[in-house]
C-alpha cells in the first residue's frame, strides 16, 4: 500500500457520489477512482447474493487499479458485503463502509434516546444499525423502517418523489413516532435531506455519514500512514457500468470543475 495510490469509491449510482465529495473536501490532495453500478442499481432491492457478487468484482477492478483504500459507498453493500470483502482485500487496501462511523458519531452523543433509522430493504432487513448501537449503548431506542422507492426516485430525479408526497408518507409511519433523531441509512438520502428537515420543522436530528465519513477516513489512513503528504490537485477517474447522461449531469453538482466520465464493463 503505497500513500501516493488513489482512494477507491463504490456505488450502485449517484449516492456514492455525496461520499466521494465528502472525501474530497476533507481530502483535497487524495486521487479519488469512483465506480458507479449504474448497470444494476439500486441495489437495496437485491438479494444479498447479488450485492456481495456486484461488489466483489468492482472491489476487484479498484485493486487493479491499485487503490490503497476502498470505501463502500452504498449501506446496502456495507451492511451484506463488508464482511466478504475483508476477506478479499485482507492487507492489500484499506476497507471502509458509511455505516461504522455513523454508529460512532451516534453512540458518543448523550442526547440521543430514540433512534429513527430510513433505508433500503437490503439494509434494514440486516436490521445492522440496532444490533451494532446498542452493542455499545443500550439506553438507545431503535426504530428501523424501509423506504424502498426513494433510492430509484432520487436517482432519476423524478418529480413523483415530491409531488406525491412520498417522502412524507414514509415519516408519517407510526413506526418512526416519538424519535428525537433520524440516520438517513441510504447514500442517495442527503440529496433530500432538506425534504426531510422540512418535514420534522427542525425538531429532530437528521443524522448521515456525510458528516463524519471523511474525518473517519482521514483519521484511520493518518494511523496506517496512508495520506497524501504533499499538496496537489488530483485527476480523479470516475467509471460506470451503464454510462448515462443523468449520471454524467449529476457528477458536474458534486464535482464542478468537470468529471470525465468513462464506462467499464466488469462484469462479463
Amino acid at each position: 500500500m503505497n500513500p501516493d495510490n488513489p482512494i477507491g469509491i463504490f456505488d450502485s449510482g449517484i449516492g456514492g457520489l455525496t461520499v466521494a465529495h465528502a472525501i474530497s473536501k476533507t481530502l483535497p490532495n487524495e486521487k479519488i477512482i469512483y465506480f458507479g453500478d449504474t448497470e444494476h442499481l439500486p441495489y437495496g432491492n437485491k438479494s444479498p447474493k447479488m450485492i456481495t457478487f456486484y461488489s466483489e468484482k468492482i472491489t476487484d477492478f479498484l485493486l487493479k487499479k491499485k487503490c490503497k483504500a476502498i470505501i463502500i459507498a452504498c449501506n446496502s453493500a456495507s451492511s451484506i458485503a463488508f464482511t466478504a470483502l475483508k476477506r478479499k482485500t485482507k492487507n492489500k487496501c484499506a476497507l471502509f463502509n458509511v455505516i461504522d462511523p455513523v454508529i460512532q458519531s451516534v453512540v458518543n452523543d448523550l442526547f440521543i434516546k430514540n433512534l429513527g433509522v430510513i433505508g433500503t430493504n437490503a439494509t434494514i432487513a440486516t436490521n445492522i444499525y440496532q444490533k451494532n448501537i446498542n452493542k455499545k449503548r443500550a439506553d438507545i431506542h431503535v426504530k428501523s423502517l424501509a423506504t424502498p422507492l426513494l433510492a430509484s426516485l432520487i436517482e432519476e430525479n423524478n418529480p413523483q418523489l415530491y409531488k406525491d408526497n412520498i417522502i412524507a408518507s414514509y415519516l408519517d409511519s407510526k413506526h418512526m413516532s416519538n424519535i428525537d433523531s433520524i440516520i438517513l441509512g441510504c447514500t442517495h438520502y442527503p440529496l433530500i435531506k432538506s425534504e426531510i428537515e422540512h418535514y420534522y420543522k427542525g425538531k429532530i436530528k437528521i443524522i448521515s455519514t456525510l458528516k463524519s465519513i471523511g474525518k473517519y477516513v482521514k483519521n484511520k489512513l493518518q494511523k496506517k500512514n496512508l495520506l497524501v503528504l504533499k499538496k496537489q490537485i488530483p485527476k480523479h477517474n470516475f467509471y460506470v457500468s451503464d454510462y448515462t447522461k443523468i449520471f454524467q449531469e449529476k457528477t458536474k453538482l458534486f464535482f464542478p470543475s468537470g468529471i470525465i466520465l468513462e464506462e467499464e464493463n466488469i462484469f462479463s
